[in-house]
């Protein structure tokens, strides 16, 4: 069902500048329209009225001296007077009168001219009009003959129109680029704030942010500051509690390590072996899942090059012809190029440990503003409806593929947490290999 009010929404500028000034646009060209029809309609209309009623009076003037004056002299003389003084051409034939209907081309102006003659001369009287470039041709009957003018068309109609529109644009366009100059001075910090929080959510460093701008504005500056300073606190103490445990936990299984050396080789010696080994391998994974290369900085980087090292990192351990690549060349994005290879090779080991054999592509996306990163396998895959169950930490899928056998129950997990602090995100799919599809999605 078509709604107006949401096909409006859809019409109306997508951005804070172009809203703003519509709003301040708006009053003003409405404003201006109904100053224009007031003027139009009422004062143009006026003033056109008011100055018509003054030649109407004038041409009654001249028609009864016409008809007072029986002499054709003096009426001549009289007529030619009055025509230098009132700056008409004026002429009279006699004995000759207006026949069949009369021609009125100048509608705005008969209604007064009828009006008046029929107040000042007592009766009416046969006229015609019409428009012959700036004058109006005017002929009235009189007794004795035809009273011919040609008036002045700015004596009967206001002539500042034009320069009252050109006015009215002039002042416009002053008010317009005053509003544009101002609104661009106070939108400007907003976009300075908006830009600063998109590169802090993908994990880019903005040391030259500073609060500008409207009070308003200044405050919502300052609270992402110190949002940002309060999330980096957070992550530091994380990082620091969770090195400190790992750090106090390696030291008993350092000696742990140090009396099982001294035991020999024999079965009960090796799988306690093992277990210390496996403790070490879950303490490092629980330091780099809180970790979250968070100290990392981001630099510009060969995406596809980093992706090849990955690649070709993985391949060394394991038989020719399982892994294929599909890498576009020459993708350089700002990442963090270790946290990304970290997350690469969770992806990369996970498909090599659950299929026979593994596909890594990169691409750029069809809209051009995100890149691709695809780690495909032929493996038992995941049902859809607990795809997003393998990416909490620390848990194992019970049925189906276990991405997570032999490990911690965190690679994928540090695989998402990785992506997201780029900015990105890490979903999971169908493969068209049959197994399971990595998508890694990251910000240009």
């Amino acid at each position: 069902m078509w709604h107006p009010f949401r096909a409006l929404r859809r019409a109306l500028p997508h951005r804070l500048f172009g809203r703003s000034l519509l709003i301040i646009v708006t009053p003003v060209v409405v404003l201006q329209g109904i100053v224009t029809y007031a003027f139009f309609e009422r004062h143009y209309d006026i003033m056109t009225m008011r100055m018509t009623h003054g030649v109407a009076a004038d041409v009654a003037f001249l028609v009864d001296l016409s008809e007072r004056q029986p002499d054709a002299a003096q009426r001549a003389a009289l007529l030619e007077m009055a025509a230098r003084n009132l700056g008409y051409r004026i002429s009279f034939v006699p004995s000759q009168h207006l026949t069949g209907p009369n021609v009125h081309k100048a509608p705005h102006i008969n209604d007064v001219l009828a009006l008046t003659f029929q107040q000042q001369l007592g009766e009416a009287h046969s006229f015609s009009s019409r428009i012959i470039g700036k004058y109006l041709d005017l002929s009235i009957d009189t007794k004795s003959g035809t009273l011919q003018l040609m008036i002045p068309k700015e004596r009967m109609i206001a002539g500042n129109a034009d320069i009252f529109i050109l006015w009215m644009v002039i002042s416009a366009l002053v008010l317009l680029s005053i509003a544009i100059i101002f609104l661009r001075n106070q939108v400007r910090p907003i976009e300075r704030l908006a830009r600063a929080a998109e590169a802090f959510g993908r994990g880019r460093a903005v040391p030259d942010f500073r609060p500008r701008g409207a009070t308003e504005v200044r405050r919502a500056a300052q609270a992402f500051l110190t949002m940002r300073e309060r999330i980096d606190r957070y992550v530091q103490q994380r990082t620091e509690m969770l090195a400190g445990v790992s750090h106090d936990l390696k030291t008993p299984l350092t000696r742990l390590k140090l009396q099982l050396a001294m035991m020999g080789d024999n079965p009960d010696a090796e799988a306690l072996r093992q277990d210390v080994a496996d403790m070490e391998h879950m303490l490092d994974e629980y330091l780099n899942f809180a970790r979250g290369e968070g100290g990392e900085e981001a630099k510009s980087t060969d995406v596809s090059q980093l992706v090849y090292d990955a690649v070709a990192a993985a391949g060394r351990g394991n038989s020719p012809g399982r892994m294929t690549t599909e890498i576009a060349p020459g993708l350089i994005l700002p990442v963090k190029p270790n946290a990304l290879r970290r997350c690469l090779n969770n992806l990369i080991d996970n498909a090599l440990k659950h299929g026979s054999k593994a596909m890594v592509a990169l691409r750029r996306a069809q809209d051009g503003g995100v890149v691709e990163i695809l780690v495909d396998d032929d493996g038992p895959g995941i049902p859809e409806a607990r795809r997003e169950e393998a990416f909490r930490p620390f848990h194992r899928l019970d049925e189906g593929r276990n991405l997570q056998s032999g490990g911690s129950g965190l690679g994928l997990a540090i695989a998402r947490d990785i992506a997201r602090a780029h900015g990105g995100e890490l979903t999971l799919a169908d493969s068209p290999l049959g197994g399971l599809r990595a998508v890694i999605r990251l910000p240009v």
